[in-house]
């Protein structure tokens, strides 16, 4: 897949944007970037668009800005000459489709019919957006048309809101979600920009939807693993199980208890975290500083990381990131 659309995959949320006036654009971008997302689809909706993108990507060049709602060529020639890297239209539009491959820009036509799709096939693209999503039939639409063409995925645009967007997500076959519920144009216009970054953050917290795993404890072998695992289970009921590898002992299902510690155990343990997505907790996390131990990775069979340690301890603790089942 394009890079472009593999750090939109990573991203996972797409703001959808419509900027009337440009001296909005860099405060929207500001609150966007401290709300978690270094992304933004700026709608050719409005006049403002061209200088919009170019401001932002003047200002923000780690902005991942695209450029949205593309009717004609020469709005693919305006918007990538001010910046833009991808290009989302909202129907199938040959002329442009056509145009955006032979220049090698990423672009992302609207696709709501098995007809659309085929179109995109016979030009070689990889992925198109669905929309409107839930007023063309949603999820199970979506689900639908996979079933014949299982090398298409989906940015599904249209109706998507912090409510649905995980079920949405959770399907493999779509990269992102394009959704403007986090930049409302009421936000914009009365120059809100600090609800602007909070309903971002919370969209980006519910997409990647951190929870506690387990807390593994290191012990002094299996004799003290043993006792300690008694304990649990005679004081509050939890149920003993053998830990994955046989390295310890899980006390009902928050506790491992380690007699047999790995490279990767911090001085006193472990903290597993749960995620919606490892993939893209690591690109989110990484936004922030936080690197991994690639070496500790553990992969699905579609090659995409469902396990990995952070780097460094915490409190005599590592942390690793695991994929929810």
């Amino acid at each position: 897949m394009n890079s472009i659309l593999e750090e939109i995959s990573n991203i996972g949320i797409v703001p959808v944007i419509k900027l009337d006036d440009a001296k909005d654009a860099l405060p929207l971008a500001k609150a966007l970037c401290e709300g978690g997302l270094y992304c933004a689809e700026i709608t050719f909706r409005t006049s403002a668009a061209e200088e919009s993108i170019r401001l932002i990507t003047k200002e923000f060049p780690d902005m991942l800005v695209g450029a949205g709602t593309v009717l004609t060529t020469e709005q693919v020639s305006d918007a990538v000459n001010a910046g833009a890297r991808f290009i989302v239209s909202p129907g199938f539009n040959p002329d442009v489709v056509k145009y955006c491959i032979d220049k090698d820009i990423p672009v992302i036509p609207g696709c709501s019919t098995p007809s659309d799709v085929e179109h995109a096939i016979a030009l070689g693209l990889e992925v198109v957006k669905f929309f409107p999503a839930e007023a063309a039939g949603g999820l199970p639409m979506i689900k639908a048309m996979s079933a014949p063409y299982t090398g298409v995925k989906f940015m599904p645009t249209g109706g998507i809101n912090a409510y649905n967007i995980n079920s949405y997500l959770a399907f493999s076959k779509i990269i992102a979600c394009g959704g403007s519920f986090m930049v409302k144009d009421n936000f914009i216009k009365n120059g809100e920009f600090d609800k602007i970054t909070e309903l971002t953050r919370q969209a980006v917290n519910t997409i990647l939807g951190f929870e506690m795993g387990h807390v593994g404890i290191n012990t002094d072998g299996k004799d003290c693993a043993d006792l300690l695992a008694s304990f649990f289970a005679s004081s509050f009921g939890f149920t003993t199980t053998d830990a994955p590898g046989k390295v310890g002992y899980f006390a009902g299902n928050g506790i491992e208890l380690l007699y047999d510690s790995k490279s990767f155990t911090g001085e006193k343990g472990h903290i597993a975290i749960l995620t919606n997505s490892v993939e893209r907790a690591i690109y989110h996390l990484g936004k922030k500083g936080i690197e991994f131990e690639e070496k500790t990775a553990r992969y699905a069979e579609d090659g995409k990381r469902t396990f990995i340690y952070l780097k460094g301890l915490y409190s005599g603790f590592t942390i690793h990131l695991s994929q929810k089942k």
